[in-house]
């Protein structure tokens, strides 16, 4: 990862990136944030419209339904990280709204079985921790380059700690990963924001071209989608707690 620490960005644009109408680092990020917004506004009503329609009851008889649901979600995830480049723009879109849609059968079970108060809780508690930490990501002085091996490898061992916790149970386990997990994707929050400010800048000075520009946004969109709703996870589990 660049570090940009002396990055001036350029107001009045350049090359190809300022052609499109995207002149500035601030109209990049109103469009990530466009389809972010797009993304989680769509697992929400699909989440409610699952729900609606007795899903959750259907996975409780029939957990083929929820794993055949998470390996389609691993599978669109990888295919989009890994294929971006290669992909339409607009099947990148679809791709990434199709995402957010499947999305919504993990959530309507948190729709159908946690109380209100407990979400919204949880939501609110998320903002405000999302916030912070991408204000921090955009404004540091500091490369956080270094600090996304040291989240990735600490992801990794939360999901084999999860796993193991399964089969052992235990309380206190469950909270030290949920409290590891926030302060993981809190952090990841940051470093994803920071990136995207070093992928604009690359955008600019290679005056990319919109197809390929839009490929960056959508995949950003992608990034910050998954901080927000991990983060939204752990602390529902958190407060669930209480």
């Amino acid at each position: 990862m660049q570090d940009f620490t002396n990055y001036k960005p350029n107001q009045q644009g350049s090359g190809t990136v300022a052609q499109t109408g995207l002149g500035s680092e601030a109209l990049f990020f109103q469009r990530v944030y466009a389809w972010m917004g797009a993304g989680l506004g769509l697992t929400a009503l699909m989440a409610v419209v699952f729900a609606a329609m007795g899903l959750p009851q259907m996975i409780a008889e029939n957990g083929v339904i929820m794993i055949v649901a998470f390996v389609a979600q691993l599978g669109l995830v990888w295919y989009l990280a890994a294929r971006i480049n290669q992909l339409d723009p607009s099947t990148a879109k679809l791709l990434f709204l199709g995402y957010a849609a499947l999305s919504g059968v993990t959530f309507s079970i948190i729709v159908a079985f946690y109380p209100s108060n407990i979400i919204f809780k949880a939501f609110v508690s998320t903002a405000g921790v999302y916030g912070a930490m991408a204000v921090y990501g955009l404004v540091t002085k500091r490369s956080l380059s270094g600090l996304g091996s040291f989240l990735f490898m600490g992801l990794i061992g939360l999901i084999i700690a999860s796993v193991v916790n399964m089969f052992m149970g235990s309380s206190t386990a469950d909270l030290a990963i949920c409290v590891i997990g926030v302060l993981i994707f809190a952090g990841l929050t940051a470093y994803d924001h920071q990136k995207l400010r070093v992928m604009y800048y690359n955008a600019e000075q290679e005056s990319m071209s919109e197809d390929n520009l839009t490929r960056v946004v959508v995949l950003g969109a992608l990034a910050l989608y998954l901080d927000f709703i991990n983060l939204f996870l752990f602390l529902l589990r958190l407060f669930s707690r209480e």
